[in-house]
C-alpha cells in the first residue's frame, strides 16, 4: 500500500460545526470550539482531511439540494477564513430507509473517498460525535474516535478507540498514533 496517505475522515454537524439540526441557512453555521485549530494540527500532521457526512434532510424533503450547497460554501468558506483546505467531502443525501451503500454507519463515503483520493484507511481515524461514525470508521477500516458524549443511533455495535470529551483531548491520541508510526 505505498503511496497511500493517512486522513482524517470527519463527521460534519456536531463534530465541525454546530448542529442545528437539518442546517439550510448558512447564516446559522458555525465551527465548533477548538475544531479549527485540530483540523490545523491533524493537517500539519500529514493527514488528509475529508469530510463525510449524512445530509438525509435532502431526501426526507426537508432542505432544498440549493440549501444544502450553500450550507456547504459557508462550511469550506469559515474552514478557509482559519487557513484550512478541505482534500474532499462526501455528503449522503438517503433518508434512512433508502437502504444506500453511503449512509453511516455503512463505509461508502469511506471508501469512495480513499479510492478517489489514495488515502489509507488502516492508518486513517473517524471522528465524528455519533456512534455510527464509528461504525462507519470501523466498517471502513480505520481507527475511531467519538467526540462528545455521543449519541445511540441505527448500526452502532461497538464503541470507539478512543473517547474525547472535545476537540483538544481528540486531537493527542491521532497525534501519538500518526507520530508513533
Amino acid at each position: 500500500m505505498s503511496g497511500l496517505e493517512p486522513a482524517a475522515f470527519l463527521d460534519r454537524d456536531g463534530t465541525l460545526i454546530e448542529d442545528v439540526g437539518f442546517p439550510r441557512d448558512p447564516e446559522l453555521v458555525r465551527l465548533v470550539d477548538g475544531a479549527a485549530t485540530a483540523l490545523r494540527r491533524l493537517v500539519a500532521a500529514n493527514l488528509r482531511l475529508v469530510v463525510v457526512s449524512n445530509q438525509s434532510g435532502i431526501g426526507r424533503g426537508l432542505i432544498t439540494a440549493d440549501e444544502a450547497r450553500l450550507v456547504h460554501e459557508r462550511f469550506v468558506s469559515l474552514l478557509a477564513g482559519e487557513g484550512i483546505v478541505l482534500d474532499g467531502s462526501k455528503y449522503c443525501p438517503h433518508p434512512p430507509e433508502a437502504g444506500c451503500d453511503c449512509r453511516k454507519p455503512s463505509p461508502g463515503m469511506l471508501l469512495e473517498a480513499a479510492e478517489d483520493l489514495r488515502l489509507d484507511l488502516g492508518r486513517s481515524f473517524m471522528i465524528g460525535d455519533k456512534l455510527s461514525d464509528v461504525e462507519a470508521g470501523r466498517r471502513a477500516g480505520c481507527r475511531t474516535v467519538l467526540l462528545g458524549p455521543g449519541t445511540t443511533d441505527e448500526g452502532s455495535a461497538r464503541g470507539p478507540d478512543f473517547d474525547a470529551s472535545g476537540w483538544s483531548d481528540a486531537i493527542q491520541p491521532i497525534l501519538e498514533s500518526v507520530t508513533a508510526r
